[in-house]
């Protein structure tokens, strides 16, 4: 009877809750499966997963739509998540139909979100950046009728100069002894004490600290203010063709004063105006050394440290200037960590050559070289090996011989081929023309006439004798069992050019050898991902241990900045496990070196003291044409190691404020100025931290995929960034341009910067 009445209660209450409801999935679940439908070609399924988005949140996404007449701004973004979202799966669904031919369809979707979502935007964490969904449906649309993805070139307005100064000072280079005091010079209580204000004031000049009330007297301000020149935010006019409206809105501005003279100079560097420049980055280095501020992505950033690297990078591209800086160094302490930080100050000395000087001067920079002394340390007894001297310096033995690294990150992709939907083929094994010959690096030719068009004097020469005539000695290639690096191909590639293979694995960034999903991402504290990436990292270590070409091991791609893994919510627990990963290699191979990928500083300290194992600290670096400002002393510092940049490099397309050739300049003299900075930050060059031991371009060839659209060259900015345009064109990385995409993935468009590393690399 007991029994009865339960079982007839238990009827009772589930009649009464109904029929059991299915728990709706998130719109970022129904998103990740989506993509990996696409990636699968489940055309089926991906009609489904859009009906299931449009039934849960299709009305709330058109709410949310209705709401806007422009894209959020990047605080409110995530209140607009569902409309986003709804417009990625639409997106994903239509790209499939239009891979599948079914024109029409897809047409008629992408045409749908045009219409309901245009400010929708999804986020690409392995980019770091928004991409626009309503404008990449219209360039897919673009690419089924047929369009040619032609190049947009802009042409740049006029700028205006900047005014021959009311109050331009007395002195060109100040003279900082002769108005105040340096205090406590080399500690955390550096501080210059101003004694003659009146005179400070008048040797400085308008607009530079701390004469800022003269501007408001100037004539050609009112004129700016009464036209209306200066409306809108500082930040708006940083990348302002109009030079003369963007200085006097910065040195106005409501900033602190370490920013705002940083700016300042940037601005004068526009103008040319260089030793005014050099004499606003003094004025902030000996007044605000220990300024703080916050780039785009709300990380740390210390204006002071980048002026000291801007004086040096001056003075060497414009000899012209004949100027000397010495002495010069901010350390910041617990960088990472803005409510604790420290600096340390030495101002430097900057000082105007005597005439004599002048005289003797070679307006070809020449640094001072200094003795390195014995050898101290080697990081082992192998091929190859890295040394420290008794100077403190270092440099990389390849058979007992200095080697610096001269590197290129080399990926050659077809237009139209994109990893996101499964159409990349691998290079090493890319037959385009089904001739038994690898297309890119044998077969590519060199479009010299600019016409999109091959004519009987452009002759087959191949991406690797191209590089080779470049100066290019390295090539960094990463181990993917998808993409596996084909061992014949590149015996035969160092046999014929004799380039090393910096030969890299992902160690669990994007989720790769992890065996994590994507949205799992890696756990390096996770038993079953440290086994698998152990085994994935052993396997291509005893694969390659004994190829001529290997030059080092290379672990992680920026894995500290996270990204499908957690290393930059658990950084020790990671770079202990890179160590683990290191020792393991060094019992399997002793005669290739390990080196680590990581993103710039961040979390520096933290791999010295636990990656003790790991020879040297590789990092993708982008700061400026300058070079990499405190990165080599920060190693120095923090971790006394080896250092090399994996990445650098820029953009050859500068948006609207510069046309192509303007951009391809603009880009050469960048790469110029990282290269000269990798440079005299080697062994042997007195001014610099002498643990530079080389460095890696960013990169060969444009690849057309970066923004999403493969078949569409795209010239929307993807974020703002250190390069001259002020922001990251993804696509235009390249030394190489592909043209108009007709020819690909045989025409190469060598830009400026080719010519300008086969100066610097060949010489």
């Amino acid at each position: 009877m007991g029994v009865q009445i339960i079982f007839m209660t238990l009827i009772l209450f589930i009649t009464f809750l109904g029929p059991a409801q299915t728990q709706e999935r998130s719109s970022d679940e129904i998103v990740r499966l989506s993509w990996e439908a696409s990636k699968n070609g489940d055309l089926k399924t991906l009609s489904a997963l859009a009906d299931e988005m449009l039934k849960t949140y299709g009305d709330k996404a058109l709410a949310l739509s209705s709401q806007l007449s422009n894209f959020p701004p990047r605080a409110k973004i995530g209140d607009y998540k569902i409309m986003s979202d709804m417009a990625t799966v639409l997106f994903i669904k239509a790209e499939s139909l239009m891979h599948q031919g079914k024109d029409n369809e897809a047409t008629k979707e992408f045409k749908n979100i045009i219409t309901q979502y245009p400010w929708a935007q999804t986020f690409d964490p392995s980019r770091g950046a928004y991409w626009s969904v309503a404008e990449k449906s219209k360039d897919s649309i673009d690419v089924m009728q047929g369009k040619s993805p032609l190049t947009v070139v802009v042409v740049k307005k006029a700028p205006r100069t900047l005014p021959s100064q009311k109050f331009p000072g007395t002195e060109e280079i100040i003279d900082w002894a002769k108005y105040g005091n340096f205090l406590n010079i080399g500690t955390k209580d550096y501080h210059y004490q101003i004694t003659d204000q009146a005179g400070l004031t008048a040797a400085l000049g308008e607009g530079i600290y701390p004469n800022i009330a003269d501007i408001y007297r100037d004539p050609e301000y009112r004129k700016a203010l009464k036209a209306g020149r200066l409306k809108g935010d500082h930040w708006e006019f940083v990348n302002t063709p109009d030079l003369q409206a963007a200085f006097f809105k910065w040195a106005t501005a409501s900033e602190s004063r370490g920013v705002q003279l940083f700016y300042e100079g940037v601005i004068l560097e526009k103008a040319k105006m260089y030793k005014k420049a050099i004499k606003v980055y003094d004025d902030l280095i000996v007044n605000f050394p220990t300024t703080l501020a916050w780039t785009y992505w709300q990380t740390p950033w210390y204006p002071a440290q980048a002026a000291v690297s801007k004086i040096q990078y001056l003075i060497r591209m414009h000899p012209e200037v004949h100027l000397e800086f010495t002495g010069a160094r901010i350390r910041i302490l617990h960088a990472d960590d803005p409510q604790n930080y420290v600096a340390i100050t030495w101002p430097g000395t900057l000082r105007e050559l005597s005439l004599l000087e002048i005289a003797k001067q070679d307006l070809r920079f020449k640094p001072v070289m200094m003795p390195l002394g014995k050898p101290i340390f080697y990081s082992g007894q192998g091929q190859v090996r890295f040394v420290k001297y008794e100077s403190g310096h270092w440099q990389l033995l390849v058979d007992n011989k200095p080697f610096f690294i001269k590197g290129m990150s080399y990926m050659p992709t077809k237009v139209g081929q994109s990893p996101d939907d499964g159409t990349m083929v691998d290079w090493m094994r890319e037959d385009d023309s089904h001739d038994g010959i690898i297309t890119a690096p044998y077969e590519s030719w060199v479009d010299k006439y600019g016409d999109n068009k091959r004519h009987p004097d452009e002759k087959t020469v191949g991406d690797f004798a191209l590089m080779k005539d470049m100066g290019v000695n390295t090539l960094r290639i990463y181990y993917q069992t998808y993409m596996k690096a084909d061992k014949p191909f590149l015996e035969k590639m160092y046999k014929e050019f004799g380039f090393k293979v910096a030969m890299s694995n992902f160690l669990g960034k994007y989720a790769i050898g992890s065996g994590a999903t994507w949205s799992q991402g890696t756990d390096y504290e996770n038993p079953v991902h440290q086994k698998n990436m152990m085994d994935y990292v052993r396997t291509m270590v005893m694969e390659f241990k004994d190829e001529p070409y290997i030059l080092m091991w290379v672990l992680g791609n920026e894995n500290n900045y996270g990204v499908a893994s957690n290393a930059d919510k658990k950084p020790i627990v990671y770079f202990k496990f890179v160590n683990e990963v290191a020792k393991m290699i060094k019992s399997i191979d002793p005669n290739h070196p390990v080196a680590i990928c990581n993103g710039d500083t961040l979390f520096v300290d933290k791999f010295g003291k636990y990656a003790p194992d790991v020879d040297a600290y590789g990092a993708n670096v982008y700061r400026g044409d300058y070079g990499f400002g405190s990165f080599w002393d920060d190693v120095k510092e923090m971790a006394d190691k080896p250092a090399f940049i994996t990445e650098y490099g820029a953009p050859a397309y500068g948006g609207v404020s510069m046309n192509y050739q303007e951009a391809q300049q603009a880009q050469a003299d960048y790469h110029k100025g990282n290269w000269l900075d990798i440079l005299y930050n080697s062994a042997g060059y007195a001014q610099g931290d002498g643990n530079s031991v080389g460095g890696m371009a960013f990169e060969w060839l444009d690849e057309w995929w970066k923004d999403y659209s493969p078949s569409v060259h795209d010239t929307k900015a993807d974020d703002v960034g250190p390069f001259p345009g002020g922001y990251y064109f993804e696509e235009w990385f390249g030394i190489m341009g592909q043209g108009d995409g007709s020819q690909s993935p045989y025409l190469r468009e060598p830009r400026k910067v080719y010519y300008t590393y086969r100066e610097l690399w060949k010489n």
